[in-house]
């Protein structure tokens, strides 16, 4: 199949609760935002969306909702991963059904498999469904490392075409290049690092801070993808505070509260997350004062 090239600032969105249920009109009305602000494309479903609470049905409905408002005008890669393989295929089939660009599937968490057992995961979902697939490695979330050799080797399969890398280890650019089997596109999972990681051969960044700034972070990936990094340095400047508060505690909490004193949702999250301490919250309405959002 003729493949997209997911490239620039993809948003990781948020999932807006309201009342312990989804807010099908803030989610609807959040997703037309990000793409009139010039987001590159949008990834439902994934750490930054709750996607380890949401019901199957939930999850098939955000997924549903972002294809129907993005209206093709931006590229969704629905996040479908899992620790079950037969779950993470199940979710891979809806997500093309629906009509997404392609799949966003983190490393199997919890189970600890062996490079074999993550290697086999991949392979049977890309087997079962054809469908673009980027690789999620995060070890800070799942516990599990996906090795350069083991992204190498699945880099032979077709329908693998990329890898969201957060390990924050900007050497895995350099490393990973030189074994893909083919040319993968290389998207930085850490906002902080983004740039460097740009300069080190990535293609983009599916983004947290993007939920609160999408046109800022459009201009800081668009000067990247230009080569003009002094630019992309300069934009980027401002937002460092922003990165940070991000994950002043465990995300999405940081960006929810944001979101909701821009008023573009609740600050709603699903146990056992919980909302933000007060020193927190003092915190992002700190760092939203300064950049002029409040």
């Amino acid at each position: 199949m003729a493949h997209i090239v997911f490239k620039g600032v993809y948003t990781a969105l948020l999932t807006p609760f309201k009342d312990g249920k989804l807010d099908e009109k803030a989610f609807q009305s959040f997703v037309d935002w990000q793409v009139k602000e010039g987001i590159n494309g949008l990834v439902p479903c994934g750490t930054t969306g709750e996607s380890p609470t949401l019901t199957h049905e939930e999850h098939h409905r955000v997924v549903e909702l972002c294809i129907e408002v993005a209206k093709g005008r931006v590229p969704v890669m629905a996040g479908t991963g899992s620790n079950s393989t037969a779950e993470a295929i199940d979710l891979t089939r809806h997500a093309k059904q629906a009509g997404a660009d392609g799949a966003l599937i983190v490393a199997p968490y919890y189970n600890k498999p062996t490079q074999e057992g993550i290697y086999q995961h991949y392979k049977a979902i890309h087997d079962a469904v054809d469908l673009p697939i980027i690789i999620y490695n995060i070890p800070g979330r799942s516990v599990i490392n996906i090795t350069d050799d083991t992204l190498a080797r699945l880099s032979e399969l077709p329908n693998i075409v990329g890898v969201k890398d957060a390990t924050g280890d900007l050497a895995r650019v350099y490393t990973l290049r030189a074994k893909a089997k083919k040319p993968l596109q290389l998207l930085s999972g850490e906002d902080m690092t983004a740039t460097a990681f740009n300069a080190a051969g990535g293609q983009g960044c599916i983004s947290v801070s993007s939920n609160i700034m999408p046109k800022r972070c459009a201009e800081i990936q668009d000067a990247c993808m230009k080569g003009d990094f002094v630019k992309a340095l300069e934009l980027n400047e401002p937002l460092v505070p922003l990165h940070n508060v991000m994950f002043c505690e465990t995300s999405p909490a940081p960006v929810k509260y944001a979101a909701s004193l821009m008023g573009k949702c609740q600050p709603d999250l699903r146990l056992p997350l919980v909302t933000l301490t007060e020193d927190s919250k003092k915190q992002v309405a700190q760092v939203l004062k300064s950049l002029h959002l409040l």
